[in-house]
């Protein structure tokens, strides 16, 4: 059995659907479905059995559990990078990573868990994801921090050499329809597009860089995936590793690529970004994916025009989910 956490999720249910792809459909969803719709995503899905993490989690620590595992996608966390409740964040992001950890540990599985491209904060001390540079990374949100403090855990204990932690730069794809403010711009861009014709876009707060000109590293989810995958297919390959494309492109770039597969001319307005978010705000990121090249992964990445011309035509404007 394979279990997903967070496997109703946007990269959680992705991967499932991958996994189906590849004919393995004895796999454990784990999530909490909560109120908004992201239980759509698993409607085309073929899975084993699914459970409320609370029920999980209380299966685990009784130790009542049966199951041979051969292993553990740990994808299940809060994602908003907006959450203000430290509290919140530790206990999802960090108490429950350890307890499932030690769980998968225990019983000789194969742990790989979603780290984030957060905990790199302002991109000062670059995108490498060695591990000895760890203690310098200085996040700008606490959901960053929880993810860092994770990584620093599993230092601490010495276990990275034993479980993978994959920090995803900006991920997008179909999936992710319900996370609201949290989805990628990509959709967001669509939705603007279809009802007004044209995309709005922060101006930037800095003399070194033109409005639309900031740069991020926007990698399609079906990658992440096959990069994912890939880590529980080769178990000699452990530690910390970035999920990102190498190249960095412009939110121009983002948003000219959506109104080309929509078909429309370009039109983008500049506002100004909220003064909440300019403290936060990434201005680069860009993942340096040598290191998970150096484990013998060899998949072309997706360019961000074709990624986001076959996520608008084959998925957001059928309205399709990833599996249909």
């Amino acid at each position: 059995m394979i279990i997903i956490t967070g496997g109703a999720g946007f990269i959680g249910s992705a991967i499932a659907a991958a996994l189906n792809q590849r004919g393995i459909e004895d796999i454990l969803i784990v999530d909490e479905l909560g109120q908004d719709e992201k239980w759509k995503n698993l409607r085309t899905l073929r899975f084993a059995d699914y459970l409320e993490i609370d029920d999980f989690n209380e299966t685990v620590a009784d130790g009542e559990t049966e199951w041979e595992v051969e292993a553990v996608f740990h994808m299940g966390a809060c994602s908003d990078t907006t959450e203000t409740d430290a509290t919140y964040l530790v206990k999802n992001n960090y108490e429950f990573s350890k307890l499932l950890c030690g769980w998968a540990l225990e019983i000789g599985t194969r742990f790989i868990y979603a780290s984030s491209a957060a905990t790199y904060g302002d991109g000062s001390q670059g995108f490498g994801d060695e591990e000895d540079k760890l203690g310098r990374l200085r996040p700008l949100n606490m959901y960053g921090y929880s993810k860092q403090m994770f990584d620093l855990w599993l230092r601490r204990q010495g276990l990275l050499d034993q479980v993978v932690g994959l920090k995803y730069f900006n991920v997008f794809g179909p999936n992710e329809y319900h996370k609201g403010p949290m989805r990628s711009f990509v959709h967001k861009a669509f939705e603007q597009i279809r009802e007004t014709g044209r995309v709005r876009l922060f101006q930037s707060h800095r003399p070194d860089y033109e409005d639309g000109r900031q740069l991020r590293d926007f990698i399609y989810v079906k990658d992440a995936v096959e990069m994912t995958l890939f880590f529980a297919e080769h178990p000699e390959a452990n530690g910390l590793f970035n999920i990102g494309t190498g190249q960095a492109r412009t939110w121009n770039d983002m948003a000219a690529a959506v109104f080309e597969a929509m078909g429309k001319p370009a039109e983008i307005e500049y506002i100004p970004m909220p003064e909440t978010l300019r403290d936060q705000y990434q201005y680069y990121t860009q993942a340096d994916i040598s290191k998970l090249r150096a484990t013998g992964y060899r998949q072309p990445v997706t360019p961000l025009e074709e990624a986001i011309g076959d996520y608008v035509k084959n998925y957001l404007l059928p309205g399709k989910y990833l599996g249909s």
